[in-house]
């Protein structure tokens, strides 16, 4: 028995589905706050995301990272919409994002008002990863997001072994070396010493060595008399920083480093700011390879 359905004229009829359509593409825009969507345009503002996100497996729809990302290599190929911190809001745009992903350390405040005011959809992952049980935290939440659930507990199970290879190795160490870390803020275009409070001071701890700067934060505008004070055995230089001086001399010229045991004995070392500003899967790796710069007579530089 056939229903009597009403009759929907067709100009009412093509109204009614045009509706239907804008609202599964907003559903797909917007998405799930808890839930990855099948098909988006990911802008990822956070290196340490991006590497964990590469780390999964799950970066297909990524269109747009900051110039800080530089892990894994391949994602230099991706397009870049500034420096974290110094963002520009018409590159972020450009690439019409379906979502932003960042971890609260992005900026300037103007550009973030504007992304917030255009009610583009923004993700911040609740676990904050300043030690390996967070980072494997963080690695299960955003495995879970993205439904790679099962590479992140490969990727935690690595971490283990590879910290674990590290940590014995740094136990035969007899010394523990004084390291200054200096990097350079793009966004203050300034050069600052990273402290023992700075996740990096976790990195040269477990590598054998000591921060030669103590502060209660982060990082502190490098001065001569910072630097004279730490008389470091070792200076890691990051990347961008380390470049844009371009040799060693040039290093040595930086306020108060040529006066340096580091100096003296040419002991400064170029290292990806990647390896030692935040934790990740690489972290284990990144720790050995600290070793080599820390303790060049018990781990031969190659």
């Amino acid at each position: 028995m056939q229903a009597n359905l009403p009759h929907i004229p067709m100009k009412k009829y093509l109204a009614l589905l045009t509706m239907l359509l804008i609202s599964l593409t907003a559903c797909d825009r917007f998405g799930s706050k808890t839930e990855a969507v099948a098909t988006q345009r990911l802008v990822v503002l956070s290196k340490q995301y991006n590497e964990i996100i590469f780390a999964l497996g799950a970066q297909k729809d990524i269109v747009g990272v900051d110039v800080s990302s530089t892990q894994p290599p391949e994602i230099k190929k991706i397009t870049t919409v500034g420096y974290h911190r110094a963002l520009s809001a018409e590159a972020i745009l450009a690439l019409n994002p379906s979502l932003v992903i960042h971890d609260n350390n992005i900026g300037p405040e103007h550009v973030t008002k504007q992304l917030s005011d255009l009610k583009i959809p923004m993700k911040v992952f609740e676990t904050k990863a300043d030690d390996i049980d967070h980072v494997k935290l963080l690695m299960t939440e955003i495995g879970s997001y993205f439904k790679q659930e099962q590479r992140a507990l490969e990727l935690n199970a690595q971490l283990d072994k590879d910290m674990q290879f590290a940590l014995d190795k740094t136990k035969s160490f007899t010394d523990q070396p004084k390291v200054l870390v200096i990097h350079f803020g793009r966004a203050s275009n300034v050069y600052l010493v990273m402290t023992k409070k700075n996740v990096a001071g976790k990195i040269v701890e477990w590598a054998g060595g000591v921060m030669a700067v103590e502060d209660a934060k982060g990082m502190k505008q490098l001065s001569a008399e910072v630097i004279a004070a730490a008389d470091p055995d070792v200076i890691l230089l990051t990347d961008f920083g380390y470049d844009q001086l371009g040799t060693v001399q040039k290093i040595k010229e930086l306020p108060g480093v040529a006066a340096t045991k580091a100096a003296q004995n040419d002991h400064i070392y170029r290292v990806e700011e990647a390896d030692l500003a935040y934790l990740g899967p690489r972290t284990g790796k990144s720790v050995l390879q600290m070793q080599k710069l820390i303790h060049p007579a018990a781990s031969p530089i190659k």
